[in-house]
């Protein structure tokens, strides 16, 4: 696919600073490259260049020339590296339009790479992962994945379900031969192998998601039972305000963290209980909002008095945290065994907090160190279980009917839940919605 616009951005970051990068690509990339450069830079070489405008010299900087194919883009392709001023950016942005360029869309220049088959929608996904990434882990997995590593493993599974189909249909295709190609052992273990890898890559594709959006936790509770002290150790500084008079917390207070390098999204919220007045409802009323969008929810109780006549959210994972065990006596300590889990701890001494740490990572699956993460994105989760729910049901139905025609159905139906992730079934909404969240210039 080559586009007929020729398509123009500033790829460095917005401001003052030492270079100024703008990216062009497009088919009228060589003839503007005369226009600007004066002369069509060798491929693949740095020239030092005057920046030409209509009246004269606009800047001086490295000309980078990349012909199609063999480009980011997959068309011809031109860099200007010059000084880093706005106002020269601006300008040479301007002679640019002028020549015959269009400003590019958020992501135009990956989408384009991604039609002109460079990269694949994971890849495509994963080039903005690495620049949004906020820890060296996150980056490692966004690196993983835009070398290939998350599509060649989503390939590999195609490729064992593919197998798997065609000795199914083969026997669907030929039923007076009476051939059984493939028996009922060796479909099982194939059935085995595709579950296997199904849990490695959702595993990994976990914790890289993980890795990328964080976990989202909310502390929940009635007022005056610790929320906010809870808050503050958990982030080691002071930033919720902390008193004896109940309704401190009117708003929905948010602060973001690392533990051991996954992102944690705190969520403070006012204390549930019938308001005092129209302000404090109004924070009630957040507070049940945020909850209901919560990955995990810290239920806060009072050690000494923990029935307080409040209904914990059952819609959500929930841990009740019992607080102020300073008062009690009580060891910090988690039971694990109930549902839902229990951590005793005391917020204001900090006995307790590196259980409820570990507790946190443990129960979102997180682990430390090299994991072998792929970053993904939960789209990218919803594909995968759809996919292996898919499988699932064919290997139920298989054992409960031999029922061969529908177990081909949806092995079919994992495959195309499965080609959406690496983009080969992607519906024209979904590339917008997933490069508009790219930067422009990218």
């Amino acid at each position: 696919m080559t586009s007929p616009d020729t398509i123009v951005a500033v790829a460095s970051a917005p401001g003052r600073g030492a270079v100024g990068v703008i990216r062009v690509s497009g088919p009228a990339v060589p003839r503007i490259a005369l226009d600007i450069l004066g002369a069509l830079p060798a491929a693949r070489s740095a020239r030092l260049s005057r920046f030409l405008g209509a009246h004269g010299t606009l800047d001086e900087g490295i000309a980078l020339y990349f012909p199609a194919p063999a480009s980011y883009t997959g068309e011809h392709v031109l860099e200007l590296q010059g000084h880093g001023g706005t106002l020269i950016l601006d300008l040479l942005l301007k002679r640019l339009l002028e020549l015959g360029c269009r400003m590019a869309r958020p992501g135009e220049f990956s989408e384009r790479a991604f039609l002109n088959g460079k990269m694949d929608i994971a890849q495509a996904e994963a080039v903005a992962d690495l620049i949004d990434a906020g820890t060296a882990a996150a980056a490692r997995a966004a690196v993983r994945s835009m070398r290939g590593e998350f599509s060649a493993r989503v390939n590999e599974l195609q490729a064992q379900i593919t197998e798997l189909r065609k000795l199914i249909e083969a026997g669907i295709d030929f039923p007076d031969e009476e051939l059984d190609f493939l028996p009922q052992g060796a479909l099982r273990a194939r059935l085995d192998g595709i579950f296997a890898a199904f849990d490695s890559i959702t595993a990994a594709a976990r914790q890289g998601a993980l890795l990328r959006e964080g976990l989202h936790v909310v502390i929940a509770g009635r007022p005056n039972v610790g929320k906010s002290s809870l808050l503050n150790q958990l982030v080691g500084d002071d930033v919720a305000i902390v008193a004896d008079q109940p309704g401190t917390t009117r708003d929905v207070l948010r602060q973001h963290l690392h533990l051991d390098g996954m992102p944690l999204h705190l969520i403070d919220t006012a204390g549930l209980r019938t308001a005092a007045d129209s302000v404090e409802a109004e924070g009630v009323r957040r507070a049940r909002s945020e909850l209901a969008k919560a990955d995990r929810v810290l239920y806060i109780l009072d050690a000494a008095a923990p029935d307080d006549g409040e209904q914990s959210p059952q819609d959500v994972p929930v841990t009740l945290v019992f607080n102020k065990i300073d008062l009690t006596g009580t060891p910090p300590h988690i039971e694990d065994s109930p549902d839902p889990p229990r951590i005793f701890l005391s917020a204001k001494t900090g006995a307790g907090i590196d259980l409820l740490r570990a507790h946190l990572k443990s129960s979102a699956g997180f682990s430390e160190g090299e994991s072998g993460a792929l970053s993904a994105r939960r789209r990218h989760l919803d594909a995968l279980q759809r996919a292996r729910q898919a499988v699932q049901r064919a290997a139920e139905s298989l054992a409960r009917s031999q029922a061969h025609e529908l177990f081909a159905e949806d092995l079919r139906l994992a495959q195309a839940a499965l080609s959406e992730i690496t983009g080969e079934f992607t519906s024209d909404d979904l590339l917008g919605e997933i490069f508009s969240s790219f930067c422009i210039g990218k």
